[in-house]
């Protein structure tokens, strides 16, 4: 069975002819750009993620351009990406430049995070600074570097990663919670000594937290005008240049002058006169765009100033704004180049007026910048974080479409790779390879939403392991097989995960997985008083393994954006305390899941709507789970004994949802496969 054709992208351009060629194609179109601004132009779109339309840049230089000078544009493109060489990664010597550099600069160290200036999940080529120096491609991270030692921090989900990617001769691995990074540098530096940061690449609350750790050593936090490390990456990146576009309000449900008009107000009965947006994805909700600056989440990386009265300085790279997307912002949205923030920031302390940043994403850069002129910083949490995790009808009517759309695509695959997988010659790159191809021949498909975690046996025990061509696996037989995946719709933002049984699962890892169920099913069927959080609800999900003293080290779920990012807050379920209270509309995820180190990984991830549900005699609102996600679950690997009756119930009920609401999109095979997938427990 072969899966559909992928969509057609822009043909393969002629070589690109120079620029005497290029300049009267430019003229005789009316645009007024040189070759030099077309170079850096196109210089900043290759350092963004190619989309699914590799000529939608063509927008940022004019609409309707001439084909003979489209056709020279893509070339000129085509021509600056193979001259990008890429240097062999060398982190001893790379570890070695920063050391001179810290030394030039009177720095006795330097904290080097994974994050950027919105410390987001996904961040440009510019911002991979700790990938650049230590090797580490992990989405979560810290290292310090001193004269004499260096180490890096990661969480329970990096632990294996770590030790394959960055040479433990060069750092000293460890645990982000469990080995505080405070502590290490405390050991590392002398009374006196000057550990350097940027305050950009830092919140106000962790340079707050940490300062007061270091000074009771006697350790000084010393924030740098510029990165020492960006002045030894001599090829750094430019900055991401990608189209900004409207969001149809057809899928966002509330105008952008509505959203802005009731925060405004809100912002304004509080008495306070502006709140500073660091997070992109709450910028593209409040002025419904999208753009494509980092890999998977739609994002125009920007910063933003909502005012009391509704009005929004916007600030980002005017390049990346085309005159449709203009004209969508309207006269309230005035749009600055990014230079220009700090004298905005000036300008609200020049009047004392009360600003609002959350310390949770603002750099220590931009509440330093208005303490300094003079603002008084209301420490507040983002005011776009909970009406955008709360979805309107539109949003939900659009993610139950997406993810039907995406359940026919885990349908096709999986009829496939039960066909493919016994042969044994199945790899972890081509099941991935081959998910996203049923999957771009979805209506609206925009991308992944996050890069697919293909597990094969011990692989599927590295919680977020990234498959490359040297680690890529063969599927062995009687092995289990972890896919983790999801999309990006204009619609709707899909995260799924099953757990696959190539051949005949062993004893231990159907009770494993059944286990893994249990919990799975009692977080999904839970009911709960309104003023609950997630952090209330997690151990639900791990009773079933705590029982046979077994845990997982990750959370439970994570909030998920429309059409946004696949990783949203402020709700989660974890057991990392949370006192956001879950609210009807919040998407979560529902992944439990269990890993034994060198063998396999489980996990079981569906995506559940909160809603309002009715208790016979309750006596206060109760909220409940909704599955958003339509896939079987392998009853290969479940061991029924384990089940209590209402959890055999559940499954079956599920199955029969799944088969009701896809068997109409699916062709007869499909349809044949999937009744036999879904068929009751015996």
């Amino acid at each position: 069975m072969e899966p559909p054709p992928s969509k057609e992208h822009s043909p393969v351009p002629s070589a690109y002819r120079g620029d005497d060629v290029l300049v009267p194609l430019l003229t005789e179109a009316g645009i007024g750009h040189t070759p030099a601004d077309i170079r850096a132009l196109a210089a900043g779109v290759l350092a963004a993620p190619e989309g699914e339309d590799p000529a939608a840049w063509l927008e940022l230089v004019g609409g309707s351009l001439p084909a003979p000078l489209a056709d020279q544009l893509q070339a000129l493109k085509a021509a600056l990406a193979s001259a990008e060489t890429q240097a062999p990664p060398d982190a001893a010597a790379r570890l070695a430049a920063l050391r001179g550099a810290l030394k030039r600069r009177g720095l006795d160290g330097f904290v080097i995070p994974r994050g950027d200036e919105h410390q987001g999940e996904y961040v440009p080529p510019r911002a991979q600074r700790l990938a650049w120096l230590t090797g580490f491609n992990g989405s979560a991270g810290n290292a310090v570097v001193t004269a004499g030692r260096a180490a890096i921090f990661v969480d329970g989900r990096y632990t294996l990663q770590v030790r394959t990617e960055v040479p433990a001769a060069l750092y000293e691995h460890k645990h982000l919670v469990e080995d505080p990074l405070s502590d290490w540098v405390i050991d590392a530096l002398p009374e006196g000594a000057r550990l350097g940061y940027d305050p950009w690449l830092h919140t106000i609350g962790w340079v707050e937290k940490t300062r007061a750790a270091l000074e009771r050593a006697g350790i000084l936090m010393i924030a740098c005008e510029d990165n020492p490390l960006d002045s030894v990456w001599l090829d750094q990146p430019p900055a991401p240049l990608a189209p900004v576009v409207p969001q149809d309000a057809a899928f966002t449900g509330d105008a952008s002058a509505d959203k802005r008009a009731r925060i405004a107000g809100e912002l304004a009965a509080k008495g306070i006169a502006a709140a500073v947006l660091t997070q992109p994805d709450s910028i593209a909700w409040l002025l419904n765009i999208r753009g494509g600056d980092v890999p998977c989440t739609p994002l125009p990386l920007s910063f933003a100033v909502l005012a009391a009265d509704g009005a929004v300085d916007l600030f980002l790279d005017p390049r990346k704004l085309p005159p449709r997307t203009a004209a969508h912002l309207g006269p309230q949205v005035r749009v600055r180049p990014v230079a220009e923030l700090g004298p905005a920031l000036d300008a609200l302390g020049r009047g004392a007026a009360r600003v609002l940043a959350d310390p949770s994403c603002t750099s220590a850069w931009i509440v330093d910048r208005l303490h300094m002129a003079g603002a008084k910083v209301e420490r507040e949490t983002d005011p776009c974080a909970l009406p955008k995790a709360c979805k309107n009808t539109a949003e939900l009517a659009g993610t139950r479409a997406a993810h039907a759309r995406d359940g026919v695509a885990l349908v096709r695959f999986l009829r496939w790779f039960s066909q493919e997988a016994p042969k044994g010659d199945l790899t972890e790159i081509a099941a991935a390879e081959r998910l996203l191809a049923f999957r771009r021949g979805n209506e609206r498909f925009q991308g992944l939403s996050f890069e697919t975690i293909a597990g094969a046996g011990p692989n599927g025990a590295i919680v977020h392991y990234r498959v490359t061509p040297e680690t890529d696996r063969r599927l062995d037989p009687d092995s289990l097989f972890l896919l983790d995946s999801g999309a990006q719709y204009l619609d709707g933002t899909t995260d799924v995960t099953r757990t696959l049984a190539v051949g005949t699962p062993g004893a231990e890892a159907r009770d494993r997985f059944t286990r893994v169920l249990k919990g799975h099913i009692a977080l999904s069927t839970a009911r709960f008083p309104k003023g609950t959080t997630g952090s209330q609800l997690d151990a639900l999900a791990r009773l079933p393994l705590w029982a046979a003293g077994l845990d997982y080290d990750h959370g439970t779920g994570h909030g998920v954006g429309s059409f946004l990012s696949v990783h949203e807050g402020p709700q989660r379920i974890s057991k990392i305390g949370n006192s956001v209270a879950l609210q009807p509309g919040m998407i979560l995820s529902n992944e439990p899941g269990y890993y034994k180190t060198g063998e396999y990984g489980i996990r079981i991830e569906n995506l559940v709507v909160v809603q309002p549900v009715e208790v016979a005699g309750a006596e206060r609102p109760m909220l409940g789970f909704e599955p958003l996600t339509l896939a079987p679950i392998d009853r290969a690997l479940i061991e029924a004994a384990l089940l209590t009756p209402d959890e055999r119930r559940w499954i079956d009920a599920y199955h029969a949802r799944v088969r009701d609401e896809l068997t109409p999109r699916l062709d007869a095979e499909d349809a044949v496969w999937l009744a036999t997938a879904t068929a009751p427990l015996e």
